[in-house]
């Protein structure tokens, strides 16, 4: 079994209550972080380095009037906690007066979400290295035939990842999860092509890494000696890696606070949101929900408050956005969650989807007449956050379809794009894949892509 050393539920509420027992300020809320992290990275076909850590984090939120501030450590002495509590209250005192300040909740009812695999947690060193053989075998039987090929990659396992909540109103809230990413970078000897795979699950049974090395060295292979196409518009076939870099962008788009006030994506000009319109193919629904079996996400946020299902998009239609309670409140809505002080464990622990359907990206591949297979991206950056409009790089296995096959591998390119729009242009979606813990794509068939210039880069 690991050498893991994380809080159960009764270590971390016997915490909570030793850290408010030292508060005297007029309300505290208690945040805990506590779990074990395992990792392996690998290059050049061996293992370069492989460590662990074990910690468990307590972070103190004072309030004072409509004063706050926080402050964090890691001892676990009586003397240690009861200085960071008075450190939280002092600043609090100095700080300035916050007109939005939320007073802290009470007890909450949760989903019930069991995201804690025993397996994920049996990652010792020695599993973790057998698992980079296994990786670096599957690589080596995808190209036989190619000498030297250059394998590297990185495993990170993580078990306990205890969260825990507490405060002064009587609430508390504690959720323990473990999560496991393998990926897989394969390089060519003559350095002209790169191939690249990753995923990651709750569950380490989930994930197969010889299948990983075998795809990532097969990508690698049929992308050498790429050749230049004109930059311009084209069909993609975006495999799902490629659309979970992207997708997720929109997320601060459904903020409704930015929204309401006229500042977002979808605010309407002269007032009002764009809410209960078609915002994107009528084949598109995305969502977030703790308690999706292929999710399994964080049941609360940093502030206590539950995270429920939230569909952003439905068949289409821009049906929800997501309120902080201050918000909530002003708007007379209902939180969605979210907030959490710094906590570091926000609205994003519920998880992403996107539902797809059984085509495989062959499938797509087969449907299209010209276009450009992309197996991920890599430098994003936002030029335009009003219409999410982000540039970035095609990397590790870029291919030119004609006629219904991939022809030739091509050189990477700079794409300008934004994932709105690009919900709007969909020819085909297929199969949907997990690409994280928490995280589900498709892959997504998309006209009128625009690339804007070459790079060099492999």
């Amino acid at each position: 079994m690991a050498d893991i050393n994380y809080l159960s539920r009764e270590q971390a509420e016997a915490l909570a209550k030793r850290v408010l027992g030292f508060a005297t300020a007029d309300e505290t809320r208690v945040g805990i972080r506590s779990g074990w992290s395992g990792n392996t990275r690998f290059a050049g076909g061996e293992i370069t380095t492989a460590g662990g850590t074990t910690d468990t984090e307590v972070d103190v939120v004072s309030t004072i009037g409509r004063r706050q501030a926080q402050a964090s450590t890691n001892i676990l002495t009586d003397e240690s906690l009861q200085r960071t509590v008075e450190l939280a209250e002092r600043l609090a005192r100095l700080s300035p007066e916050d007109p939005e300040i939320m007073p802290e909740l009470g007890p909450q009812q949760y989903a019930s979400v069991s995201a804690y695999v025993p397996a994920t947690a049996d990652l010792t060193p020695e599993a973790r290295a057998l698992a980079v053989s296994r990786a670096l075998e599957g690589a080596r039987q995808a190209a036989p035939d190619v000498t030297d090929l250059f394998v590297a990659g990185f495993l990170e396992a993580n078990a306990g990842l205890a969260r825990a909540v507490a405060t002064s109103k009587g609430l508390f809230a504690y959720h323990p999860a473990t999560s496991v990413d393998l990926s897989v970078t394969v390089r060519t000897p003559d350095g002209t092509g790169s191939g690249y795979a990753s995923t990651g699950a709750r569950d380490w049974t989930d994930i197969d890494p010889a299948a990983l090395g075998r795809r990532a060295a097969t990508k690698a292979v049929r992308s050498r000696n790429p050749q230049a196409i004109e930059p311009g518009r084209y069909t993609v076939i975006l495999e799902p890696q490629a659309v979970a870099d992207v997708l997720p962008l929109l997320l601060r788009s459904f903020d409704a606070r930015t929204t309401d006030e006229g500042r977002g994506t979808f605010s309407k000009p002269g007032g009002g949101t764009r809410v209960g319109e078609k915002i994107a193919d009528e084949r598109v629904t995305l969502f977030s929900d703790p308690a999706d079996p292929e999710l399994l996400g964080q049941p609360f946020d940093g502030e206590g408050l539950p995270l429920r299902r939230i569909v952003y998009i439905e068949n289409g239609v821009l049906k929800n956005l997501r309120y902080s309670r201050y918000w909530a409140q002003r708007q007379n809505a209902t939180p969605t969650g979210g907030g959490g002080g710094g906590f570091g464990f926000g609205g994003g622990g519920a998880g992403l989807k996107m539902p797809g359907t059984e085509k495989s990206v062959d499938d797509l591949v087969r449907s299209t007449e010209r276009g450009i297979l992309v197996t991920r991206f890599w430098y994003i950056r936002f030029l335009d956050p009003r219409t999410v409009m982000v540039t970035g790089l095609t990397r590790d296995g870029t291919f030119l379809v004609e006629n219904g096959e991939v022809t030739r591998p091509l050189k990477n390119f700079r794409w300008n794009e934004s994932p709105l729009f690009m919900l709007n242009r969909l020819d085909d979606i297929g199969r949907a894949e997990r690409t994280a813990a928490g995280m589900v794509m498709p892959s997504l068939k998309v006209r009128d892509w625009e690339f804007t210039s070459l790079s060099d880069a492999v």
